[in-house]
């Protein structure tokens, strides 16, 4: 009978589960989609091969569960931030702003990983689609403010605001980035 370290059984596996997806993003950020494989992802989590199997079907399985819960926490943390915040203008600081103390706090490796790595196109298309949706709140603020072109408005915000988040995974403070970022955003928006 296997060794369980928690106070359950089910605990003993979410433990497991989430030993094998911070084993796997790990080995994504340095090396890449290729090298998430269940024997290097076992062997990283300190777990038998074998045991990746009893939670992933496969490489890819693992792969698409980092998918949708690298954007699940980052969607929640966007979701709180902009709970209370109306106002259009308000809501891209309070966006920018919580994207940068994510990024500081390294939540946006696995998907940062995922845009620039090989993957099954449906898999591609998931990581996608779910940045789309995660950057959507952003998307109607800007456009509630009524630029001439509200999508390339928002392209180009996206793409200052990918910088700063550059910026802040190499040791930034968050929020003088943000403070830099939003000065910046505003003038242009403004």
């Amino acid at each position: 009978m296997p060794k369980i370290n928690a106070a359950t059984v089910a605990e003993h596996r979410a433990r497991q589960r989430a030993a094998l997806i911070g084993a796997a993003v790990d080995i994504l950020v340095e090396q890449g989609a290729a090298a998430v494989t269940p024997a290097a992802v076992g062997a990283r989590a300190g777990l038998a091969r074998s045991s990746f199997y009893q939670y992933f079907g496969s490489g890819a399985a693992l792969l698409a569960a980092i998918v949708e819960e690298s954007f699940t926490a980052a969607d929640a943390a966007i979701a709180e931030a902009l709970e209370n915040v109306e106002d259009p203008s308000a809501r891209i600081d309070a966006f920018v702003r919580a994207e940068l103390l994510l990024a500081g706090q390294g939540l946006h490796r696995p998907a940062d990983a995922l845009m620039r790595a090989d993957l099954p196109v449906e898999c591609r298309d998931r990581v996608h689609e779910l940045h789309l949706l995660h950057y959507r709140p952003l998307m109607a603020a800007i456009a509630a403010l009524g630029p001439a072109d509200p999508q390339l408005t928002s392209r180009l915000v996206g793409g200052l605001l990918q910088a700063a988040m550059g910026v802040v995974e190499n040791g930034a403070d968050p929020d003088d980035v943000a403070s830099h970022a939003l000065k910046l955003v505003h003038h242009g928006l403004g």
